[in-house]
């Protein structure tokens, strides 16, 4: 499926719209109303080796996801790349770009790219789910970003043992 592309203009500096989308520990504040039971998988969840995987309720297909910061190019670009399906056998790529201008401008490309003739005839139809979820959740994302909210619920790492802030 895909690729889908998705642009959005947010009034904050580039970097730190980078380190926003960089950080998966805050990403269920905006894509909660497509993603539950996320769970970030690596500490730090921030940048360039972070991983999240989460349940997505797709029509008819994808049902669990996993993403992997793969490449930063800070503060240009994000590469993630992950896998879904039933026992992840469904390749997802996701690029995030961003521009600098009056204001911040963020493109998001998502594809997949099922490997079996079953696989993509699953996959049929279900790039307009897919555009209309990350549509909201750039909205969402702008949201929160311009309205400067410092107390975003960050997730965990189950039995991951508590660190402040910022420690590597």
């Amino acid at each position: 499926m895909g690729p889908i592309s998705l642009t959005t203009s947010i009034d904050a500096p580039r970097e730190q719209v980078f380190d926003f989308i960089c950080d998966l520990a805050v990403r269920p504040a905006w894509i909660d109303h497509f993603a539950e039971d996320y769970r970030v998988e690596r500490i730090p969840a921030q940048g360039q080796g972070a991983a999240a995987r989460f349940r997505v309720d797709a029509p008819g297909g994808i049902r669990y996801m996993e993403t992997v910061i793969a490449e930063v190019d800070r503060p240009y670009r994000i590469v993630e790349n992950g896998r879904g399906g039933r026992l992840d056998h469904i390749p997802i790529r996701a690029v995030w770009e961003l521009r600098e201008g009056p204001t911040t401008e963020v493109t998001l490309t998502f594809w997949t790219h099922p490997p079996t003739t079953f696989d993509r005839l699953r996959e049929f139809g279900r790039g307009g789910w897919w555009h209309r979820r990350w549509a909201k959740a750039l909205r969402r994302m702008r949201e929160l970003i311009e309205s400067g909210e410092g107390s975003i619920p960050r997730g965990e790492v189950a039995g991951g043992n508590p660190q402040p802030t910022g420690v590597p």
